[in-house]
């Protein structure tokens, strides 16, 4: 209210008209990925809140996208 801000919008927001299939994907993989990129979760599939997973089940995305199943490694643990 200090603000003159209301209902749902956050600030910075703006509105998108998706255009084709490749912007529509662009714009899926972003949503998937961001709770990885705030550190939320380690990988893209440990998110639970995700539409991700319906989309693994018709697949459309691989369960390890944008990922590894591996092992974390531990800094300084790297063989050379």
């Amino acid at each position: 209210m200090k603000r003159h801000e209301r209902g749902i919008w956050q600030r910075r927001y703006w509105e998108h008209t998706i255009i084709n299939d490749a912007d529509y994907a662009a714009h899926m993989d972003y949503i998937h990925y961001n709770p990885v990129k705030h550190g939320w979760a380690v990988t893209v599939k440990d998110w639970p809140y995700s539409s991700f997973h319906r989309l693994v089940k018709m697949d459309i995305y691989p369960l390890n996208w944008a990922g590894l199943d591996l092992p974390l490694l531990e800094v300084g643990k790297l063989d050379n």
